[in-house]
């Protein structure tokens, strides 16, 4: 739908990022989709566990 993003793109949306948000809480916002990623990957696992489990 929107092809590949290339470098230049990817620098455009930091750029733009860095605008909205300001250098400063960007290791924070990286913080937080890195802790909700990690979540959403264990929630999947137990999810998928708990659904083994119950057809055993």
């Amino acid at each position: 739908m929107f092809g590949r993003l290339g470098l230049p793109e990817m620098l455009v949306i930091l750029f733009i990022v860095i605008l909205i948000f300001g250098a400063n809480r960007l290791p924070e916002i990286g913080r937080g989709i890195g802790k909700g990623i990690r979540n959403f990957k264990e929630s999947t696992k137990e999810g998928a566990n708990t659904s083994a489990d119950e057809k055993s």
